[in-house]
């Protein structure tokens, strides 16, 4: 649609930096040529392919050096590699004549491709739409808050087919968000197929039923569920997310959440005995046997995963481990005692296991030339400085890994854990954990001040840093892409907006920045998720097919937590505290 006076805003998710609306449009036509620095090619054929496909249009590749040495018209479309720029920035000049794209990189210019897209209309996120192909004359610049803008997906307790993790990576993408770490094993499943034990995937990525619902209904389906991908699968999500900007950073859990693996070789059980893969949820007190066998298990699994993921990042998890049967193995005592795993009384500390054996094998990642990547209950003396530390139990953990010279991307579930319910309506499907509204997850801050503030024993300047922040979607209760998308979206595009915007203003619940995303939202963007397919929940609350009544869930009481336990967080097992299987967030 003609724009006869210039709009007052440019509604795209995320909101850039700046931007100055003009008169005038631009219509490219077939046969228009998209040129590019050789370094930011990957952007811009990725933007001319869905844009031939979107508006059926058929335009020309080029390179900026064919413009000078054959004198040809100047390319109607433009990317231009301007390095003085900061890392991630891009800026957007639409003319009546021409598009002039300026990146600091090829992340910079991914960025200035989705927000071209954007601009497109709702047509561009749709398949041969057959509309016609407009952009509004506009100048903007834009630069990323965070270098770390990632989001999880659980494919072990529900599996999901390649073509929807796709799928997800394009929505990934879409929003600016760089990093997606996929959970490829759990109690629940093994889904990463792994030549040398090809049991994991003959066993382990095999149910025989699934719990509906919270675990303490003990209402089970009936159901077989299982799947896994091979590692020519895993080589096409990676080269897909990398045409896109994405980093896909694998997650192999140890030393707890690995009732699949044992399931499939009991033999690296801390108990012996026939092991089940696990079809329900919590946490399980099944752990592995912190032995050297053990270890090169986990070893050659780690030299498969680095040969099909090119991330400099491999997870190791490390998160919620019972140490029950640790502490029953009179030999695993003496184990911790031989590695000088003492407490501060002299004796064994067999908790300390848990760090010592995630440290084993991120000493093994670095030899590969990765650098670990775990939750924060592996934090601690044994764990080396290049691991990275995903906080998500609270805030508080991350001064403290900082302190210690950790680089830390925030992922608390009081924030944003996306599979928490939306709101506290009684249709609201299968109700777990805390309500996080979109309004909430837009006024998400990493790190607020209050952080700092309330620990002044630190210094002001701490070795660690903060890398970015990264929103969570686990999948206990989300068995299809369709319930992904409802738990995903709106409030993933609100993320993305709080973790890339560097504008100071104010996003608290209710306050003008966070009341102008919510009218920007549902007036521009979810026309464009619904054009994508995306089944989002709606503003006022899901539709009838969106619901799932009878289905307990099990809400959690985010002010009364915070109020217990603070900036510290009170997820997660704890000795002394939680029995064998409560409820596990993630």
């Amino acid at each position: 649609m003609p724009h006869d006076t210039p709009p007052t805003t440019v509604p795209t998710v995320p909101c850039p930096a700046s931007a100055e609306p003009r008169p005038g449009e631009l219509t490219p036509a077939d046969g228009s040529r998209v040129a590019s620095h050789p370094a930011l090619a990957p952007a811009a054929r990725w933007w001319r392919r869905v844009t031939e496909e979107s508006f059926g249009l058929d335009l020309v590749p080029a390179t900026l050096m064919d413009e000078v040495e054959d004198g040809a018209t100047v390319a109607t479309v433009r990317f231009v590699l301007d390095e003085t720029l900061a890392a991630g920035a891009y800026a957007l000049d639409v003319s009546d004549a021409v598009v002039h794209v300026t990146a600091a990189d090829l992340p910079g210019a991914f960025a200035a491709a989705q927000t071209l897209r954007q601009l497109a209309g709702v047509q561009a996120f749709r398949r041969s739409a057959g509309a016609p192909f407009v952009l509004p004359a506009v100048r903007l610049q834009d630069a990323p808050r965070h270098h770390w803008r990632g989001v999880l997906l659980d494919v072990a307790r529900h599996f999901l087919p390649k073509a929807d993790v796709l799928r997800f990576v394009d929505q990934a993408a879409a929003h600016h968000l760089n990093v997606l770490q996929l959970h490829l094993s759990d109690d629940q499943g093994w889904r990463i197929e792994i030549d040398r034990y090809p049991r994991l995937t003959e066993v382990g990525a095999w149910r025989r039923e699934s719990t509906v619902g919270t675990w303490r209904t003990g209402t089970a389906d009936g159901r077989p569920h299982g799947g896994y991908y091979t590692a020519d699968d895993l080589r096409e999500i990676v080269g897909y997310a990398r045409e896109r900007g994405v980093m896909v950073v694998p997650e192999i859990d140890v030393p707890g959440h690995v009732r699949a693996v044992l399931a499939a070789y009991p033999e690296l059980a801390a108990r012996s005995g026939t092991h089940e893969v696990s079809t329900t949820w919590g946490i399980s007190d099944d752990v592995l046997d912190p032995s050297e066998a053990t270890l090169e298990f986990f070893r050659d699994v780690l030299d498969e995963v680095c040969r099909v993921f090119d991330a400099p990042f491999v997870s190791l998890g490390g998160d919620e481990v019972p140490t029950t049967a640790w502490s029953e193995r009179p030999d695993v005592v003496d184990r911790a005692a031989g590695l000088g795993l003492v407490a501060d009384d002299g004796t064994p500390d067999v908790a300390r296991l848990h760090g010592w054996f995630v440290a084993r094998l991120a000493d093994h990642l670095r030899a590969r030339g990765r650098r670990a990547v775990v939750w924060d209950e592996a934090f601690g003396p044994d764990l080396p400085r290049d691991a990275v530390v995903l906080c998500w139990r609270g805030h508080a953990v991350a001064l403290d890994a900082m302190a210690a010279g950790h680089d830390v991307v925030m992922a608390p579930e009081q924030e944003v854990y996306l599979d928490h319910r939306a709101a506290d309506g009684p249709d609201e499907p299968v109700p777990v954990g805390f309500v996080r509204t979109t309004a909430d997850v837009y006024a998400f801050d990493p790190l607020p001040p209050a952080v700092r503030d309330a620990r002044p024993d630190l210094p002001t300047e701490l070795p660690g840093a903060l890398l970015g922040a990264q929103a969570q979607v686990w999948t206990e209760h989300l068995d299809s892409a369709r319930r992904i998308d409802y738990a995903a979206f709106p409030r993933l595009a609100a993320f993305a907006e709080a973790v890339w915007t560097t504008d100071p203003a104010p996003r608290h619940v209710g306050g003008p920045a966070g009341n102008a995303f919510l009218e920007r939202l549902e007036s521009a963007h979810l026309p464009r998720l619904a054009a994508a397919g995306v089944e989002f929940r709606p503003p006022g609350g899901p539709l009838p097919w969106q619901t799932r009544p009878g289905v307990a869930g099990y809400p959690r009481d985010l002010a009364a937590e915070r109020a217990a336990a603070g900036w510290e967080g009170a997820g997660g097992w704890v000795a002394g505290r939680d029995g064998a299987e409560p409820e596990a967030p993630a």
